[in-house]
């Protein structure tokens, strides 16, 4: 076999690995990811507890990278402290050495298994949780199954006589080597498949023991840029724990390397394999770095804002912002011109309320009274354009209309209608629920608020498509909305059955906020119905609208 057709047998396998670790990736954020934000948040303020979120939580989103993005988001936003975030990053980089630890064991029994499990699950249901179990399912098969590719792709190496040559260049260059594993790293954008590759290579006699602890410090050095350099235009309070995760990990690297090359240490303790000794390197590395940054936590924040700081340029002047009006008084007369400016001002107000929806969870965790003003400001703008978009659609009906003006015309205003209540329900109801929890200190059982967390996210979701419908008016949207609408009213059961067994137990928690519990599901189920009725006129059209129900196609 010629050496190009082996580098790209070699070239798909890394491609197919990369594309797994995405799919498992974005799988767990889109099914879990606001229930795992949320556990973040509530165990970060404890040290240990954050180093071992982090690590959770970087185990089940497959990169270290994502953690240090959303524990810096957290910082930027007050929610965390600078310090827990730091840690909670040396969890996460844990977290991330043990998932190769686990992918290096001989899993090729669980590739058909994940593969036959997870296209089913994905296939025979709508669901969209099952849907995105069935993801993960089939990325871990994947990723198992590009890891038995690379071996496989790199065999042909084995008798290359150029191999040796370039193998034996960077053996005796090791600054080369941990440069270009940085390089690799960061082109990968995961330090998971950067292991994976050299310990396959490693586990196939083409890596040395000690060319692999070289390399595997240069993942490390590049693993602690990728944040960074994704965070370099965003505010300043978000940055400081990825230049704090660069100072300590890439910095570590750097030092051990230096003694590494001084010292030359045998690295056969390590593991009985070279593939074993690269990932327990791995390991080590990240155990040290944990072990050294418990009691430099401090400097090292304070450092990393100094380092911020530097870069941060000053505020230039701006201009004051003007919000503007889509309804332009002089379209009037051309009715289709009239209504194409009233869908864009009834598409600013659904991002108003897509943001309310989103901000209002948030509250029920972490709330103040300067949140709570902003977001019944919020309510009060949504009130503002809600009147604003009914006196222009009805000076539109005062002209002539065709038959389909009139009724987008009508579902304009029904929508008006029905995003204005979702507001009220939201800082009417869904506010004094928060306020409530706050005065009487409550917390709610990590069962019901995960459940409460998971409820949400399907209305957050089915609030984008309504909004896509608005937009759109798709006919398989407007089907998939009503349909979600069903199965949330199932869920809602579901919810409500586990909570009064909750309170049958006797469970503490579970008797003091049983009232904001059901009351704040009872509040999305209704905000739900309300968004879901958006996408009652296109299905009523194409006559797939019942006198209540959805009629089978």
């Amino acid at each position: 076999m010629s050496g190009s057709v082996v580098l790209l047998h070699l070239a798909g396998a890394v491609a197919l690995m990369l594309f797994a670790t995405r799919m498992v990736k974005t799988g767990v954020e889109r099914a879990y990811g606001n229930v795992l934000r949320h556990k973040l948040r509530a165990t970060m303020r404890n040290p240990l507890m954050a180093v071992l979120a982090g690590c959770g939580l970087s185990v089940a989103l497959q990169s270290s990278t994502a953690v240090t993005l959303l524990v810096g988001s957290f910082a930027g936003a007050g929610i965390v402290s600078g310090m827990s975030g730091q840690l909670a990053v040396r969890g996460a980089e844990i977290g991330s050495a043990l998932v190769v630890k686990l992918l290096t064991f001989d899993l090729t029994l669980l590739v058909p298994l994940c593969l036959i499990t997870g296209t089913v699950m994905f296939m025979a249901t709508e669901r969209r949780d099952w849907r995105q179990t069935g993801r993960i399912l089939v990325g871990i098969g994947l990723l198992i199954l590009s890891l038995e590719m690379i071996g496989q792709a790199s065999e042909p190496l084995r008798n290359s006589q150029l191999l040796p040559v370039i193998l034996n260049y960077f053996s005796s260059d090791s600054i080369t080597a941990y440069l270009l594993a940085a390089l690799i790293t960061w082109l990968f954008q995961s330090s998971i498949a950067a292991v994976l590759l050299m310990a396959t290579l490693a586990g196939r006699g083409l890596i040395t023991p000690e060319l692999g602890f070289v390399l595997i410090l240069g993942v490390n050095l590049g693993s602690s840029l990728i944040a960074p350099m994704l965070t370099r235009s965003a505010g300043p309070e978000v940055r400081v724990v990825p230049i704090g995760n660069l100072l300590m990990r890439g910095l570590g690297s750097l030092i051990i390397l230096i003694l590494f090359m001084t010292f030359k240490p045998h690295v056969a303790f390590l593991g009985a394999t070279a593939s074993d000794q690269i990932v327990n390197a791995h390991i080590l590395f990240n155990v040290v770095i944990l072990l050294a940054g418990l009691p430099l936590a401090g400097l090292v924040y304070r450092a990393s804002e100094k380092i911020v700081a530097l870069g941060t340029k000053p505020a230039p002047a701006t201009l004051d912002v003007v919000e503007l009006s889509a309804l332009n008084e002089s379209a009037l007369d051309v009715p289709s011109q009239a209504l194409a400016n009233a869908t864009r001002e009834v598409v600013r107000v659904c991002e108003t309320v897509e943001i309310m929806i989103k901000r209002i969870i948030e509250l029920y965790e972490s709330a103040d009274s300067d949140k709570i003003k902003a977001l019944a400001a919020l309510d009060d703008r949504v009130d503002r354009k809600h009147a604003a978009i009914k006196l222009y659609l009805a000076k539109v009906t005062k002209n002539p209309l065709t038959e389909d003006e009139a009724l987008r015309c009508q579902e304009l205003i029904g929508a008006c209608v029905k995003l204005e209540q979702v507001g009220d329900i939201i800082v009417r109801n869904m506010l004094v629920h928060v306020k409530k929890k706050l005065e009487r200190g409550l917390e709610f059982t990590p069962e019901g608020w995960s459940e409460l967390c998971a409820f949400h996210t399907s209305v957050l979701a089915n609030a984008r498509l309504a909004f896509n419908v608005l937009v759109s008016r798709d006919l398989e949207t407007a089907r998939q909305l009503v349909l979600e609408k069903d199965r949330l009213r199932d869920r809602e059961k579901e919810t409500s059955a586990s909570h009064f067994v909750r309170l049958r137990d006797g469970t503490a928690k579970s008797v003091e906020t049983s009232s904001i519990h059901l009351d704040t599901i009872r509040d999305l189920k209704q905000i739900n119905s309300l968004l879901a009725s958006m996408a009652y006129p296109v299905l009523e059209e194409r006559g797939l609208l019942g006198g209540t129900r959805l009629k089978a196609s």
